[in-house]
This record gives C-alpha cells, structure tokens and sequence, in this order.
C-alpha cells in the first residue's frame, strides 16, 4: 500500500497549495479552509504503527456495520413501539407527559432511546410512565437489555475478536519483512571475505566484518551497545543465521541500566550509617512519615471544612509542614549519603521524591521569608502574588502527591503501575489516531458551530437561567460547551465522549442550529466512543492479559522491557521458515546471492 500513501501524499499538497493560493486571492478571509482538516495526514503517514492500525480498523468495518446493523434495527423496532405505546389516550396523563417529553414524534423518539442506550438519561426516560404504571417500566428495561448489555458488549467483543486477528496478520506481515532484512543482510555479510581477503572456511558472519556496518547504523548508542555485548558473547567464532537473526531483537529490548557503585567509606561508624540508610526500610520508615503528614492534612481539612479561609488558624498545621519537610530533607541528605548522588538519581522515585521535596523546601523558605514564623493565632494579610492560605495549599497539595512514593514498596500495586506505565509506548498509535479524530472533528465543529451558543452575557435573547427548564442546556449553565475556539471545541468533544448528560448537549444544538446537528454528535460518539474505547480496550486487555501471564514474564529477559507493539505479540507470532525467506530473497530483482 505504499504507492496508496504516495498518491494520497500528493493529492494532499496539491489540495493544500491550491487552497493556500484561495485564502491569497481572497485576503485570508475566506470561511472554510481545506488545508486544516488535511494537517493530520502528515502525522498518520510517518507512523507505520497508526497506517497498521488504521487498516485493521479499515478491515473490522464489515464487521462492526453488522453489529451496527442489528443497533440500528434494535433502535427502530423499540422506537415504533414506544411512539405505539405512549401515544395519548382519554385520561392517560403519564403516557402524556413521556409522549411530550420524549416521544413526541419519530425523531425524538429515536434519539431518547439512542441516549438511552449509553444509558445516559436512564431512569429520566422512563419516570413519567414508570410514575403511572409500574409496567411501562419493562418496556424500558428489556431494551437496556438488549440494547446496552447484550449488543453493546457484543460489539465490544467483535470490534476485539475481529481487531486482534487483522492486527496479528498486520504484525505477522511486518515480522516477516523483518526477518526478511535480516536474512538478506546476512547473507550479503556471510558472502564477503574475511580479514586480509580471505575467504571464510565456516558459514556464517566473522565479528570483523559485521561490527564496522553495526556502527555505521543509526541505531542508539544503548541498542549499539547490547548488540556488541551479544557478537562478544560468541568469542570472535561466525555467527550462524539465527544467531545472527538475534542480535536484532535487542533492538525492540530497552535495556535496564546499571546502578552506579555506592560510596566507598573506611570509618566504621559511616559504613554502618550507608548501611541503615540504603536499607529498604528506612523507606518503609519514610512511607510512615508520608502516610502521617498525609492523614494530618486530612484532619485538617475535617476540622475546618466549615470555616472561611481568613477565620482558620493555620499554627498547628503550619508547624507540622515545617517538622514534615525538614524530615523529607534529611531524608533526602542521608539517602544521597548511602547511594551517593549518581546512585540516587538512578531510581526515578528518588527523582521524584527529591524534586518534590527541594519544591516544598523552597516554597517552605518563601512562607517563612513573607510571613515570617508560625504562632498562635497566625492570621497574617496577603503579600505578594499568592496568600498564606494559597501557599499552604500548593504545598498540601505536593505533599500529597508526594504520597504516591508508596506505590513502588506495595508488590501487588507496583506491578500494575508498571503495567500501565509499559502501555504508553505500545498505545501511541491509538493516541494518535484519537488525536487526528479529535482535531478533525473539531475543526468541522469549528466550522459548523462557531457562534451558534451565545453566553447570557453577551445577548438578552437567550432566557434567563431561573426561567429555564430544569436539567436543560441553560439550567446547567452548559455555556462553555460550545465551538467557538478550538481549546472549547475539544472540550465539548471530550464531555460527549464521556457520554454523561450527553443528551443535554444533543438538545441545545438541535435548538440553537437545526435538527441535522445531531448528526454530527451522534457520529463523533460512533467514533469515539464506540470505536475507538472497543479499540483501545481490546489492545488494554491484550497487553494485561500478556504481562499478566506466567509463561509470558517467564520469557521475558531480567533487566528488559518490551518496546514495541510486535514484541507484546512475539509468543503469537509465528516465525518465518528459512525455505521461504531463502525463495524469496532468490526472486528479489536487486539482490544476486552467491549460494
């Protein structure tokens, strides 16, 4: 599919310079601008993981319109038979009030029931009938059944089924080009004379000739480094073909650094001092001191919850930050003493723990600087840019984050923040994918819906909010929902991902530009949060799955981690036959082999 991407390429700076030369001719003030919605091309054509991605979502469409298919059958027959069931007979008040509210005509119906299908407005929908008649509440609920836990889970379960198996064939394609690559430049290396231009006796490549072309490479130094580790392990001897062939795999291996020695000290007293402060727990010591600073502030919060900033008498606590942040800093100090700095900076909680306290001693200075030392009744008037009170809670606020220091020293807990920590590298193709949709779409919203929501402020026209109806757009005082930039545009986007009270966003813009909004809504909502949330889960629930396996971290070399999408699924994937490698590098046009 290259020469695909090629033509799209062209096609969109031929588009992008003829609409450039528009906006000259028209002094850049023309109301839609082609070359915007276009930028997010050039992000989806230099990521070979997104273009995999985008064609396994290109070939689960098929799949996913049939799910879609029986949706949207699902929709209309319950749709019919609410307009049958709550249409107004004599004395009927419920059935009256749940007609008018939300089957007043077909449209209506259909999105009352779409937004009850993410469940949304349940049980508003149903309460007016519900109210009347306990029995009308089985209309609505047999359609939640169906509709919201059986289809809608199925879904989920075909767009993963459906994605996992396009995805491996993806990946199984792109292993086997790999290896491909590889085969050749072994052979081309295998084929070349040894040291002083003789012929090598054995097969396989010499160390000699391989390592000059490893560092012509633009390979990182680290990656560089493992693999003149793996070529010194075999003792200058050839290396054969699949051993050669695993030397590449440490290119998709992130290498764990070594810890730097620690100081070396000759006074007994000091190596018994490096010995207690790099013990493990002297941390649990220094998790006990965070847990109490950290239940302190709760207290605090408790006791004063009910009074005013400038009525809190913020001695006691201010004292205890002072006692907190000195032992963070000793702490500091002492651990810098035992691992020495090199060592300390190697372990990225240490990293985090002292950034955090050199921000809470600085601003510890600042307070004590302005306001001088803490005392009964310490109720000083502002100074600066920021209050004794604003102050204070910047540093309650570190020092509650500072707490997550814990979370290395629980087993259970570190493994699933490593977890989801080796997810982000594997899950930036799905980000990127959800980047262009939320910049596409926003631009068309852009387009289509700037100036449509109009604030109180700014016009007399829109009604008041104590008239409005309750649990409406203006009654919520939704006003920021809207398109009006493009930091508010994606705003809006997000809270219609989420799918909550989503129906009140729908209805304004039903009301403020038409009817055919809802279109617009109602397809980023397939996007989103049909597609691509079914997407990502079923990447999540792989890479869980995965890491969550016995055999799985039993394969998994001690001091790496995976780097790639392809080495999340290297179990899965099969590897290539030599026969087949072989026939089709003999069939390549540019590469004559001599065996």
């Amino acid at each position: 599919d290259a020469w695909v991407w090629l033509l799209a390429y062209f096609m969109v700076l031929v588009v992008s310079v003829v609409d450039w030369i528009v906006s000259l001719s028209l002094a850049c003030e023309e109301p839609l601008r082609m070359r915007r919605l276009l930028r997010p091309f050039f992000l989806l054509q230099n990521s070979s993981m997104m273009k995999k991605t985008l064609k396994c979502i290109r070939w689960s469409l098929p799949e996913m319109a049939s799910v879609g298919l029986l949706l949207a059958i699902h929709l209309c027959l319950f749709t019919i038979i609410g307009m049958l069931l709550f249409t107004i007979g004599e004395k009927d008040e419920a059935q009256d009030q749940e007609r008018l509210a939300y089957f007043r005509n077909l449209p209506e119906a259909l999105t009352s029931l779409l937004v009850l299908l993410t469940t949304s407005n349940n049980p508003d929908v149903m309460i007016p009938a519900y109210t009347q008649n306990r029995a009308f509440a089985l209309f609505f609920i047999v359609f939640t059944l169906i509709g919201s836990l059986f289809l809608m889970n199925l879904l989920t379960a075909i767009i993963y089924n459906q994605f996992r198996g396009y995805l491996m064939k993806s990946l199984q394609t792109s292993l086997f080009r790999r290896r491909l690559g590889a085969r050749a430049a072994y052979e081309v290396l295998a084929s070349r004379a040894g040291p002083a231009g003789t012929t090598p006796k054995l097969v396989g490549v010499n160390p000699e000739t391989f390592l000059p072309v490893l560092q012509k490479t633009q390979l990182n130094k680290t990656h560089k480094q493992a693999i003149m580790q793996k070529v010194q392990s075999y003792e200058g001897r050839p290396m054969l073909a699949d051993e050669f062939q695993k030397l590449f795999d440490e290119v998709d291996k992130g290498v764990a650094k070594e810890r730097p020695l620690k100081p070396q000290y000759q006074s007994p007293f000091l190596q018994t001092a490096q010995f207690i402060f790099s013990h493990h727990y002297f941390d649990y010591l220094g998790n006990l001191v965070a847990l109490g600073n950290l239940l302190s502030i709760c207290v605090f919060l408790v006791l004063d919850s009910d009074l005013l900033p400038g009525e809190r008498d913020d001695f006691v606590l201010g004292i205890l930050d002072y006692i907190f942040i000195l032992y963070y800093l000793l702490e500091l100090l002492f651990k810098v003493f035992a691992l020495g700095l090199p060592g300390y900076l190697s372990y990225h909680s240490n990293v985090f723990d002292g950034l955090l306290t050199i921000i809470l001693l600085v601003s510890e200075i600042c307070t004590l600087a302005v306001y001088r030392l803490p005392h009964s009744g310490w109720k000083p008037e502002q100074y600066g840019p920021l209050s004794l009170w604003d102050m204070t809670r910047l540093m309650n606020t570190l020092i509650v984050f500072r707490f997550l220091r814990i979370i290395p020293n629980i087993k259970p807990m570190a493994e699933v923040a490593n977890t989801i920590l080796g997810l982000i590298p594997n899950l930036r193709a799905f980000g990127g994918i959800l980047v262009v949709a939320y910049y596409v779409f926003a631009m068309i919203g852009i387009n289509l819906f700037r100036g449509v929501i109009v604030p109180p402020g700014n016009s007399s026209l829109v009604p008041d909010n104590n008239s409005a109806v309750c649990g409406s757009f203006e009654q919520l005082g939704y006003w920021p929902n809207n398109f009006d930039d493009f930091a508010a545009a994606l705003i809006t986007l997000w809270n219609v991902m989420v799918v909550n009270n989503w129906q009140v966003i729908l209805e304004a813009y039903k009301r403020y530009a038409g009817p055919w909004s809802m279109v617009y809504f109602v397809l980023w909502w397939l996007v989103s949060s049909v597609i691509w949330i079914n997407l990502f889960l079923a990447l999540l629930l792989e890479n869980f799955l995965h890491r969550w396996d016995p055999q799985g971290h039993k394969q998994l070399l001690v001091g790496t981690k995976q780097m790639s999408v392809e080495l999340m699924f290297r179990d899965i994937l099969e590897e290539p036959k030599e026969e087949e490698l072989m026939e089709k590098l003999h069939k390549h046009p540019h590469l004559h082999l001599c065996r």
